[in-house]
């Protein structure tokens, strides 16, 4: 029983410390990356500088379509797992939804 805890609370420290240091040294947790999981996209708003590739990935069971709202760009449907990149090269916000549901909306805010 003792043993138990202490496995139990040795695992919970590795769980609550290890997201963290991932985040610091997987390139997964790059912050040019917008998950696209249960109809959000997370983050909803990515802020990047200019000559940024943006990579969108669909994590959902279902396609979905991310188009930009003024039409500057616009993906395949996306299959789960399925990835999207557009490479931004002027400054700007770019708002952006899935074609498919149009309430998922999200934004890329390009900085010079």
């Amino acid at each position: 029983s003792g043993l138990v805890v202490a496995l139990s609370m040795a695992l919970a420290a590795v769980l609550i410390v290890r997201p963290a240091h991932a985040k610091s040294e997987d390139a997964k947790a790059s912050p040019t990356e917008v998950s696209v999981d249960n109809f959000t996209f997370g983050p909803d708003t990515l802020t990047v500088p200019v000559n940024t590739t943006v990579t969108w990935i669909n994590k959902d069971d279902v396609p979905h379509v991310i188009a930009s709202n003024d039409g500057v760009f616009k993906s395949k449907a996306l299959d789960t797992d399925d990835k999207f990149e557009f490479h931004f090269t002027a400054a700007g916000e770019y708002p952006f939804y899935c074609r498919i549901h149009p309430k998922m909306t999200g934004k890329v805010i390009v900085q010079p």
